[in-house]
């Protein structure tokens, strides 16, 4: 399971204290440690960006968009082929620096590389397709709708699955003739923000085009409030969210939001106990939780609480916990102190609220144990809001009815799952949930690249990221007409 570090693209020394603007050599305004959650040590030394620095990039940005958007589209194809190529090449090392830079096990750092070359190969796709339509019109008259680039895109990525989150926007908003100014988590700067500029960087894409500035709220809201950005993409919390979504309608913006919200996984009572405990334990614990898809509540059909609980606290008690990178555990530490410290008091307040410890709610420095709470219900903080972090939340339910009601009592979500060998009444039931994604007889965090991503309320604004969405995301419409020659008109 462990992976060998094999150095050779990622280099600290080129972004210590330094912005991505095709080459490393605007200085950014301060410098900030990185450390690696599951130890301690230093990881990287970056720049963090100032309100002055996320201008001046985007000026940048806006200058080099234009000769890039009238490129021929094989040439535009072309880069994220080899962009592809370059993340293949250096799969072990990029592997081995997510896992430690996000706290993840190794093999949620080669999933997301492995993720980064079907994006780009997805990218590649984009330039060729057609990007536009021939409209019914009067005769003598050619009537065309064309898809054309915003302009300049920023992109804001989050911290635990950084690399996908962030390349799932800047591939496809470059590809599609757009400029990107991308500000990653400044916990995750670099597997969120310098792999890919890396590897663009050795790709060939044409200096200006993506910059890339880790930052903090200043250098944030700089980007979002700039009226030379048309179109914001930001994935994080609700709360962010809004207030990204706020500034954006004030600047008249299009804006992209994934957000969170609950997600919810039912197991009805035909379902076998083995495969539904062993779905529910991923969906809720992969990665520690720090998932927008965990399986935030686990609704059980009374019948067969026991059966699962009894499975999920067995499974609880023996995952071991530790440094993800060292290749001998299964789950790693939270990202920082702050993000564990919320989580534990999510746990101890739902517990004095009257749900039942039965496995975990303990830490050992960053590194959460698995946690099992029952006799969670509405009104209880683990049931009404999005933990992040490691915790099966058990509910249990009667009926279908009672398990449809209880999984739309919130303000929206991204994923739903529904385990049963009665497949059509599990479908029944998915297409009751107020989800944007719903998958029968798996876990709730799945992503193929392919599909639409997104869900409804606090899972986002309404919208999609991924596959068919991203043309409409990306590029806007303009209508074009052509006559043979000025008509006469009455004035």
């Amino acid at each position: 399971m462990g992976v060998s570090e094999k150095p050779g693209l990622l280099d600290n020394r080129l972004w210590a204290g330094k912005a991505f603007d095709g080459a490393w050599s605007t200085a950014l305004s301060t410098a900030r440690d990185v450390a690696e959650p599951a130890t301690g040590q230093l990881f990287s030394r970056v720049g963090i960006a100032s309100a002055a620095d996320m201008q001046a990039a985007v000026g940048r940005a806006q200058q080099a968009q234009a000769a890039w958007a009238a490129l021929g589209p094989r040439e535009r194809a072309a880069v994220f082929h080899r962009a592809a190529s370059i993340f293949e090449q250096h799969f072990d090392e990029l592997a081995l620096a997510i896992a430690r830079e996000t706290g993840g096990i190794v093999p949620k750092g080669q999933h997301e590389v492995r993720e980064a070359v079907t994006l780009c190969h997805l990218a590649a796709a984009l330039p060729m397709q057609a990007q536009g339509q021939v409209l019914p019109s009067t005769p003598g008259r050619l009537s065309i709708a064309r898809r054309v680039p915003h302009g300049v895109v920023g992109v804001i990525s989050p911290f635990n699955f950084p690399l996908i989150l962030g390349l799932r926007s800047v591939a496809p908003a470059l590809a599609l003739g757009n400029a990107v100014v991308l500000k990653p988590d400044t916990r995750t700067p670099v597997s969120g923000g310098f792999i890919m500029a890396r590897v663009f960087e050795e790709a060939g894409l044409p200096k200006g085009l993506l910059q890339v500035l880790p930052g903090d709220a200043e250098a944030g809201e700089a980007l979002v409030v700039d009226e030379r950005v048309p179109m914001i993409a930001f994935t994080g919390s609700p709360v962010v969210g809004r207030r990204i979504g706020a500034l954006a309608g004030q600047h008249l913006k299009k804006v992209s939001l994934e957000l969170g919200g609950a997600n919810n996984l039912i197991i009805l009572e035909d379902a076998d106990p083995d495969a539904a405990a062993s779905a529910a334990a991923f969906g809720a614990w992969f990665h520690q939780g720090q998932i927008c898809m965990a399986a935030n509540r686990i609704l059980v059909h009374e019948s067969i609480a026991d059966a699962i609980l009894q499975r999920l606290v067995g499974k609880a008690t023996h995952l071991p916990v530790g440094d993800g990178a060292s290749g001998q555990v299964a789950m790693g530490p939270m990202i920082d102190a702050k993000q564990l410290q919320r989580f534990d008091k999510v746990i101890q307040d739902s517990v004095a609220q009257g749900a039942k410890l039965e496995a975990g709610g303990s830490y050992d420095g960053l590194c959460y144990k698995p946690t099992v709470l029952s006799g969670v219900k509405p009104g209880i903080r683990s049931f009404d809001e999005e933990p992040f972090g490691p915790v099966a939340n058990l509910v249990t339910f009667r009926t279908d009815d009672e398990a449809v009601q209880l999984a739309n009592t919130s303000q929206g979500g991204l994923a739903a799952a529904v385990i049963s060998p009665s497949v059509g009444r599990a479908m029944a039931i998915g297409q009751r949930l107020r989800a944007g994604m719903v998958h029968i007889n798996d876990q709730t965090v799945n992503d193929e690249c392919t599909n639409p991503f997104g869900g409804p309320g606090v899972g986002g604004n309404g919208g999609s990221v991924g596959g068919p969405a991203d043309i409409d995301e990306y590029t806007q419409w303009q209508w074009i007409t052509v006559k043979d020659a000025p008509p006469a008109f009455p004035f």
